[in-house]
């Protein structure tokens, strides 16, 4: 069994793609540094996190899905050195959840690391979030309360680090959560660097050429998603909204825009403000092992003006959503055109279109979260 297991359980929406790009991408490399990541593809985590969450869906899921979470731990008793799991969807189990994978791991010393931002931009990001996963939730509707089911991601449930906190630390003690606290003023490297030095391995020895960053759309870009969202038929499916929602669409097609920037309502930032100093101060009585200055969480006094997602008007969706389409024609032709043979004069152009379905391809076979 590996002496020790570090639970990386988000939050979302703060650097966690990054960083699970850079794990994944540095499988074999952290393997030979001691750090062992279980399973064979980054689904494998997101599978054993609903596992541990007890979500009802599993029960219909291919076994593959259900047995994930088997398999990691399989994986860690037979191995040696530090083990190392990470999936911001496990930040919403519940307090009795996170004793369930601790007593699972019991062989081992768990640790649990928490990457953690201001709630301002996290909550801003995090609606962003639940569009590119189907939600025709408005922001002003948007986390309105806070959900008791841990099969819940988007909203305070996992947004608000004094709460999960709280849970996480009835299963672990405080000396052995980690805080991150992401730095707006450092470059992108900077918290893998210091993830890296929590695992104990040399960040410097990791290729980060495949890391990206989880860009945002712009409002009227995310107005425009969300009502898409509200006429889609069929697209259910987790596999569906990866690819096709989040990535096809919104990711690819809407956030290369760059739209204008947006805040919630008014009471929603005020919300922000008071979640914010709640964390602050929870954290500092504490105990917790804290990486970053604390007043990085603190929603700044004065805020940039910025547009409210309810403003957007009809005429700006359409013009959105004209362009989309225009977009999404030429990418029909381009995929069309690459099944056909190509007559020697049109072979740049049917090339172009080759290269577009083999971009699309993988696309379809890349795990999604």
């Amino acid at each position: 069994m590996v002496e020790r297991v570090f639970v990386h359980i988000g939050l979302p929406k703060t650097a966690t793609s990054y960083l699970q790009t850079i794990i994944w991408s540095n499988r074999d490399r952290l393997r030979q540094a001691g750090v062992v990541v279980p399973g064979s593809r980054r689904t494998d985590h997101l599978w054993a996190s609903r596992e541990v969450r007890e979500d009802p869906h599993q029960e219909r899921a291919p076994e593959l899905h259900r047995t994930a979470w088997t398999r990691l731990q399989d994986e860690l008793a037979s191995s040696s050195g530090t083990g190392l799991l990470s999936h911001e969807f496990f930040a919403a189990a519940s307090g009795r959840q996170a004793q369930d994978l601790v007593t699972a791991l019991a062989d081992a010393e768990v640790h649990v690391v928490v990457t953690a931002r201001e709630p301002l931009g996290l909550f801003t990001a995090s609606w962003q979030e639940s569009l590119k996963n189907g939600s025709t939730t408005p922001m002003a509707d948007y986390a309105r309360r806070v959900s008791k089911n841990p099969t819940v991601i988007w909203n305070w449930r996992t947004l608000d680090l004094r709460l999960v906190l709280q849970r996480w630390s009835k299963a672990v003690p405080p000396e052995r959560i980690h805080v991150l606290v992401l730095d707006p003023t450092a470059d992108r490297a900077d918290i893998w660097r210091r993830f890296a030095a929590l695992l104990g391995v040399d960040p410097d020895a990791f290729d980060l050429s495949q890391s990206f960053p989880n860009t945002s759309m712009g409002v009227a870009e995310a107005e425009t998603l969300r009502r898409i969202n509200m006429r889609l038929e069929g697209f259910d499916r987790a596999f569906d909204k990866g690819v096709y929602i989040r990535t096809f669409l919104a990711d690819e097609r809407l956030v290369p825009r760059k739209g204008e920037k947006f805040w919630p309502e008014p009471d929603q930032v005020a919300e922000c403000r008071q979640r914010a100093v709640s964390a602050v101060s929870y954290l500092q009585g504490g105990g917790f092992d804290v990486s970053g200055q604390l007043e990085h969480l603190l929603v700044p006094d004065e805020l940039e003006p910025r547009r409210l997602p309810a403003s957007v008007t009809d005429a700006e969706v359409a013009e959105v959503a004209v362009a989309l389409a225009a977009t999404l024609l030429g990418d029909v032709r381009a995929l069309r055109t690459a099944r056909r043979q190509p007559p020697a004069r049109g072979r740049p152009y049917v090339e172009r279109g080759r290269r577009a379905w083999r971009r699309l391809r993988a696309r379809l076979r890349r795990p999604t979260t």
